[in-house]
């Protein structure tokens, strides 16, 4: 069966460039940048906007999700270090399924990925005009209208502001990764600083009252929390896409990853502590710019929430930048296959960037920024996303077994424990999505299973080449690039 073809790491590596410079990239991030661009892709709408709707399904609880979404991460995160430095290349785990579970996994793997990044990105921008209308209403006291600031279902018509942060999005990223990564860089920094001021604040008004009833909803409701908390944490694996634009990628990759998610793990649970201990949950929930809302009732000022709106324009902005950056690199490795259009794969010569691709990316996820509710698309981007971690969890037990030969700057602690429970805390999460969210993703996946079968699997390059000839040039051994068949 032509689905079950792998594409070995060897040669993943050595068509990528990953250990030299290949397909026109410039390997221009050390670690300091690629771990601001991890926490630029995570730090977001998911804790500055989804905190109010996890504390809406689990009350005081909330503090309890965010650890059990982290958890989550934790153990996958494990498995993407691992990966990473083994398989350095800009396809992150839609790579890693190619390598290990076949060309039919992959390509769904990387259907799915278009939701983690692209519709992200749309979520993560209905995000940003919630906060650019408080800072506008704090600085001068005058809002966009609603029709022109929310999609319709939130009052509004279209949603101006998340179209205008994609497309600057996009016009940065095509002048140059350099640029993109110090701008991300400084945005990062802004943003941990504006939530631990938060932090600051909030636990100066703290009272232990507001912690009780502690679980209204009792385990159901931490549950469903968990599966809303974990967008909090979407975009650490954004960190493997950069595999040929960074420096020392076998190294750096693993050290990043692990950083990322310790740091942003922390925050993100003094942030709710903060959060709740100084405004009652009722008080919280489903309440638009939470941290603006916390902050103003606190200080009894305006002035504080138009710092905290400042900080989350920023960090919203910043994730936009990192996630579409993402998104571009896994399908130009898509491309690189043959599995979708040449035209992902063009890089310009003048600035080393997909430029075509990121336009196309930018128009495309625009419209649903535009027009769809947030909550729609942040339960869809979530159980995508848990879906692709559960293939990262299986990908790394099955290279283990496959290439034990292969170099590893990390190794998955307690294997193969670590990837089951992984696998298992990731099925748990998809299970507090709940039914719609479950046929909507099974429909999704239908549909990816016949783009693949009608265009992907008859122009798949690896197919074409068979297995030797696909190896020529790559520096990598005939036995290493055989293709499985069954």
């Amino acid at each position: 069966m032509s689905g079950l073809r792998i594409k070995s790491p060897d040669l993943l590596v050595a068509e990528s460039g990953a250990d030299l410079e290949g397909n026109g990239l410039r390997r221009s991030m050390g670690l300091f940048q690629l771990v601001c661009f991890g926490i630029g892709a995570i730090v977001g709408t998911g804790i500055f906007v989804g905190l109010s709707d996890t504390v809406a399904e689990a009350g005081p609880a909330v503090i309890v999700s965010f650890v059990l979404a982290a958890v989550t991460c934790v153990f996958t995160a494990f498995s993407f270090a691992e990966l990473g430095g083994a398989i350095p290349v800009s396809g992150s785990s839609y790579s890693y399924a190619y390598a290990t579970l076949g060309e039919r996994t992959a390509f769904l793997v990387g259907w799915c990925l278009l939701l983690e990044y692209g519709i992200s990105v749309s979520a993560v921008a209905v995000g940003w005009g919630q906060y650019l209308n408080e800072l506008l209403g704090s600085l001068t006291g005058w809002q966009l209208p609603a029709a022109l600031a929310g999609p319709p279902g939130d009052g509004g018509i279209v949603n101006i502001p998340a179209v205008v942060v994609i497309l600057l999005a996009a016009l940065l990223l095509v002048r140059g990764i350099r640029e993109s990564a110090r701008a991300t860089a400084a945005m990062a920094v802004l943003k941990l600083a504006v939530l631990v001021l938060f932090c600051a604040i909030g636990f100066s008004a703290f009272r232990a009252g507001h912690l009780a009833p502690f679980a209204p909803q009792s385990v159901a409701g931490i549950t469903s929390g968990a599966s809303l908390a974990f967008f909090s944490y979407i975009g650490f694996d954004a960190i493997t896409t950069a595999g040929e634009e960074v420096k020392n990628p076998r190294r750096n990759i693993p050290v990043a990853i692990l950083i990322c998610i310790g740091v942003v793990t922390v925050l993100y649970c003094l942030v709710a502590v903060a959060a709740i201990g100084a405004l009652s949950s009722d008080q919280v929930a489903d309440q638009p710019a939470a941290l603006s809302l916390i902050v103003n009732r606190v200080t009894h000022s305006a002035l504080g929430g138009g710092v905290i709106a400042f900080g989350a324009v920023v960090a919203i902005a910043s994730v936009v930048l990192a996630v579409m950056y993402g998104q571009t690199r896994i399908l130009m490795s898509m491309s690189r296959d043959g599995l979708i259009p040449r035209i992902f794969e063009r890089v310009s010569p003048r600035t080393s960037t997909p430029v075509a691709n990121t336009w196309i990316v930018a128009i495309v996820f625009a419209v649903p920024a535009a027009v769809v509710p947030l909550d729609v698309v942040m339960n869809l981007t979530t159980i995508g996303t848990l879906a692709v971690m559960a293939v990262v969890n299986v990908s790394v037990m099955v290279l283990r077994r496959t290439r034990r030969d292969l170099p590893r700057r990390f190794r998955v602690p307690l294997f193969p424990v670590s990837p089951l429970l992984g696998i298992g805390f990731c099925l748990y999460l998809i299970y507090g999505t709940g039914p719609a969210t479950w046929l909507q993703f099974a429909a999704f996946l239908v549909v990816g299973a016949l783009v693949y079968a009608c265009y992907g699997r008859r122009r798949s390059r690896l197919a074409s080449a068979g297995p030797v000839a696909a190896g020529e040039g790559a520096a990598a051994p005939a036995p290493a690039m055989a293709t499985r068949e069954g």
